[in-house]
This record gives structure tokens, C-alpha cells and sequence, in this order.
């Protein structure tokens, strides 16, 4: 799968979101989740998620959490950032919850709804010494206890379209529909055509189907 960025980016990404999410909860006393609202309606996250090097790479986590607190409340946040370890549960949240972003391609609201960052701060204890790949086992496991039908059978539901509507629509033998929804063949593998070609047929992004 393409990833939004380089994975040389990914280190400073994570650690700035980190660092984001370290000073809108410690040093603002925002709820994390309250604070990733914010961070999600102000824009940036989607600048983030397309891999805006500006977003990712260039401005500090603390510039991050600046700048959309500001565009969510209209008043600028005076916490002075304090001087301290990194390695906060809050800190550790932000710079996985950026990894696994990247990861999977996924937006990040999307990301939340199924496992929202009170969740992520439960799993610190346990997992932030160990390789991120942990993480995002224990993450795609709970994506997938969360959402037993796949995206692709979402969409197609929620567009009301039949298997053989959309296989007839998109150009795609219903065989393959069949195979994404129940998970016989792996969506993220599909050729970019296929792919592209079912996404047309619903009115969404590829990028929506994804697993």
C-alpha cells in the first residue's frame, strides 16, 4: 500500500504528534479526545494524513497543538510547554496513534471511532516498551472485532447497492466483490484499477476502502 509519506518522515512525524498531544493534555489540560476533535476539525489532521511536509516534518508538536486549538476556539492557548520526559502516556498515544496512521492509510477520525484515545492510553502500560508492531497488531484486532462487515460491504449497504449492482457498475466479476466483503482476499492488495473502478461506483475514495 502507498503510504501518504516517506518512512524517513515517520520518526519526526510521531514524535511531534507526540509532543502535540503531550502539551494540549499536560500543559493545556484538554482531554485527549476533546483535543483530537479539534485537531481533526481545524484541518490539519487531513494535511497530515496526505503527508503535508510542513504538517508533518517542519512545524513542532506544540506549533501543532497551537495552531488548532486556535482555529477550534478562536483564542490561542497560553500554557507555557513544560520541560519533561517524552515519555508520558499521553506522549506515547500521539506518537503510536501517528505510526499507525501511517500504517494503515486510515483517517484518523476513522481510526477513533474505533478506538478512541482513552482507549489507546489503556494500552501504555503494557505496550509502550515494546516494538510499535504491538501496537498495531493489538489495533487491528480491535478494528476487527469492531467492524465485522468489511468497508467495502459498508459502503455498498449504505449506498444500496446489491453485490450485483455494483459488480455490474464498476465492471468487477461479482466473484471479486464477493471475495473483498467476506474477507477472502485482501482489499489493500487489490490492483489500483479494481480498486479505483469500485470506488467510482460508490461516489467514495479508495482510500475509504481500505482495511
Amino acid at each position: 500500500m502507498a503510504r501518504a509519506y516517506r518512512k524517513t518522515y515517520l520518526s519526526k512525524a510521531a514524535r511531534n504528534f507526540g509532543s502535540m498531544m503531550r502539551y494540549a493534555v499536560n500543559d493545556c489540560g484538554l482531554d485527549g479526545g476533546r483535543f483530537l476533535h479539534m485537531f481533526i476539525s481545524s484541518g490539519l489532521a487531513q494535511q497530515f494524513e496526505h503527508g503535508n511536509p510542513k504538517i508533518v516534518a517542519q512545524m513542532s508538536g506544540i506549533d501543532l497543538a497551537i495552531e488548532a486549538i486556535t482555529k477550534a476556539t478562536g483564542n490561542a492557548p497560553k500554557a507555557v510547554p513544560s520541560i519533561t520526559d517524552n515519555q508520558t502516556s499521553e506522549y506515547w498515544g500521539g506518537w503510536a496513534l501517528a505510526h499507525y496512521q501511517w500504517y494503515t492509510g486510515r483517517k484518523f477520525s476513522s481510526i477513533l471511532r474505533f478506538m478512541p484515545f482513552s482507549d489507546i492510553l489503556d494500552m501504555y502500560y503494557s505496550l509502550h516498551e515494546e516494538d510499535i508492531n504491538k501496537f498495531y497488531e493489538m489495533a487491528d484486532d480491535i478494528y476487527i472485532n469492531s467492524r465485522p462487515q468489511t468497508n467495502l460491504n459498508h459502503i455498498r449497504k449504505t449506498a444500496g447497492l446489491s453485490r450485483e449492482k455494483l459488480a455490474a457498475e464498476a465492471g468487477v466479476p461479482l466473484r471479486t466483490i464477493e471475495m473483498y466483503e467476506q474477507r477472502e482476499r485482501d482489499i489493500n492488495k487489490a490492483q489500483v484499477l479494481v480498486a479505483i473502478k469500485i470506488a467510482r461506483a460508490l461516489g467514495c475514495d479508495v482510500e475509504d476502502l481500505m482495511e
